[in-house]
C-alpha cells in the first residue's frame, strides 16, 4: 500500500460576499476533487490548534506529523535548505523578500510587484558581492521564487534570537532589527542585519534592473526585508519513524526545506513555478511516477495561497479548477486498489483579509479500506460533516501510515 498527500497551499477560505457567501472551493467546478470526498472519509483539520493561524512552515511540519510547538526552530533555515543552500547546524538563516520602499524606507509593496525570477537573480548577483564590516561572519544570499529569497549568516557569536526588519504590512516603515534577548550574540547578529539592510538598499537603488523597471512603470525592488530567523530543527526523519521511503514534489523552497529535514527525496518538475501559472499536469506526472518507488509522496501546490494573499477570489476559483485537472490525471493513472489519496490545505488564506487565518481546513482520504461517509462534495462546510471529525494537523500522518500498514502497535 502507498499514500499520496496533496496539499493545496492556502486553498481553504471564508465565505465571500461576491461569491454569494460561498467559498472558492464551494463554487469551483471540481469533479475529481469531489470524487475524493464522495468515495472517501472526510473531516476538518486544525493545522496547529483551533483559532491559531499557521505559517506554511509550521503547518507543513504538522501535516508530516511533527508537533511544531515542540520542534519548530524558525523559518529561515528551512527556506535556505529548500533552495539547496548548505546550512550548518550553527548557521542562522532568514527568509527574505525583495520589496519596494520610498526614500523614508516606508514599504510600498512587500513583494516588489511580484518581481520576476530573472530580475531577482540579477539583483541577487550584485548583493552577493557586498562586504560586511565583521570579518568573522560571512553571508550567503539567494533569491528563490519571484520576490522571495534566503539569507544565511555563518560565523561565530551568532544568535537566532533577533527580530525582523519586515513590518509585514505595506505603508509601514522598515523595522530596525532588534535582539530578542540581552545576549551579546543576539545584539551582534542584529547589528549585522541592520548593516546588510543599509548596504543592500544602497546597491539596489541604483541597480540598472531597478532603473529599467521604473522606466517601464514597474515597482523597483530596492530593499531586502528579513524575517523568520531560524536554525535547522532537530527531528527524526520519516524513514526512522515509520520505515517508509518518501518523496516530495514541491517547488517552493520553504516546503522543500521542511521535507528535506524530514528526510524526503526532493523531486524537480519541469515547468513548476510556485505561481498560478505552474505546470499542474507535470506535477501530477512526477507524483504518479514517484508512487512507483515510494511508500509516501507529498505533493504541494502553492498557487491558491497567492490568489488569497492578492485578494482575488475569482483567480482562486480558477486555480482550484486547474488543481482539479491535476487530481483527475492522478486518479486516472494510479492504482486505487493499493493507493490512498488524501487532499487537504495547510491553512486558510482569506481573500478578504489577505492573511492566513486560524479556521480549520477540509481533508478527504480515499482508498481501498477507508470507512466511507456521507459527504459528497469537498469543501470547508461539507467536510466538517464527515466521520473523520475535527483533528489536529499532527494526527493526519499517523492516520495515513496506519492505512498503509506502517504504524506500530502502542502497548502489549
Amino acid at each position: 500500500m502507498r499514500a499520496l498527500l496533496i496539499v493545496a497551499d492556502g486553498m481553504a477560505d471564508r465565505p465571500i460576499k461576491e461569491l454569494g457567501w460561498n467559498t472558492p472551493l464551494e463554487v469551483a467546478r471540481k469533479p475529481s476533487i469531489d470524487r475524493i470526498a464522495d468515495t472517501g472519509i472526510c473531516g476538518i483539520i486544525d493545522p496547529i490548534s483551533p483559532g491559531v493561524p499557521p505559517g506554511s512552515d509550521t503547518a507543513t511540519l504538522s501535516l508530516l506529523g511533527y508537533d511544531p510547538l515542540k520542534y519548530y526552530s524558525g523559518r529561515g533555515a528551512l527556506e535556505a535548505l529548500g533552495w539547496g543552500l548548505k546550512v550548518g547546524k550553527n548557521d542562522v538563516c532568514f527568509r527574505c523578500n525583495f520589496a519596494t520602499v520610498d526614500e523614508n524606507l516606508t514599504v510600498l509593496d512587500r513583494r516588489a510587484g511580484r518581481i520576476s525570477n530573472d530580475d531577482a537573480s540579477k539583483l541577487a548577483e550584485n548583493l552577493r558581492k557586498i562586504k560586511i564590516s565583521h570579518p568573522s561572519v560571512e553571508f550567503l544570499f539567494q533569491n528563490t521564487v519571484q520576490h522571495r529569497g534566503a539569507l544565511v549568516l555563518r560565523g561565530s557569536n551568532l544568535s537566532p534570537f533577533v527580530g525582523d526588519s519586515d513590518p509585514k504590512k505595506d505603508r509601514k516603515q522598515v523595522l530596525e532589527v532588534k535582539p530578542l534577548n540581552s545576549s551579546p550574540e543576539a545584539k551582534f547578529t542584529a547589528k549585522i542585519l541592520n548593516e546588510l539592510t543599509q548596504k543592500f538598499n544602497k546597491v539596489l537603488k541604483s541597480h540598472k534592473v531597478n532603473l529599467d523597471r521604473v522606466r517601464r512603470g514597474l515597482l523597483p525592488a530596492n530593499i531586502v526585508l528579513f524575517r523568520g530567523a531560524g536554525k535547522i530543527p532537530e527531528i527524526k526523519r520519516l524513514h526512522e519513524i515509520y520505515n517508509v521511503k518518501t518523496a516530495c514534489v514541491a517547488v517552493t523552497s520553504l516546503i522543500r526545506g521542511v521535507c528535506k529535514v524530514a528526510g524526503m527525496q526532493l523531486l524537480n518538475v519541469e515547468g513548476a513555478t510556485g505561481t498560478p501559472q505552474t505546470n499542474y499536469l507535470a506535477k501530477a506526472k512526477v507524483a504518479i511516477q514517484a508512487l512507483k518507488d515510494n511508500d509516501f509522496v507529498f505533493l504541494h501546490v502553492k498557487a491558491p495561497d497567492a490568489a488569497g494573499h492578492d485578494g482575488n477570489p475569482k483567480q482562486k476559483v480558477e486555480i482550484i479548477e486547474r488543481i482539479d485537472s491535476m487530481v483527475s490525471n492522478i486518479l486516472e493513472n494510479v492504482n486505487l486498489d493499493e493507493t490512498y489519496v488524501a487532499l487537504t490545505s495547510d491553512h486558510t488564506t482569506s481573500c478578504v483579509t489577505r492573511e492566513h487565518q486560524g479556521d480549520p481546513v477540509p481533508v478527504a482520504i480515499t482508498g481501498p479500506y477507508v470507512r466511507k461517509d456521507e459527504v459528497k462534495k469537498y469543501g470547508e462546510r461539507s467536510c466538517a460533516k464527515g466521520s473523520l471529525g475535527r483533528i489536529r494537523g499532527i494526527n493526519l500522518m499517523p492516520i495515513l501510515m496506519d492505512l498503509i500498514g506502517k504504524s506500530e502497535k502502542f502497548g502489549a
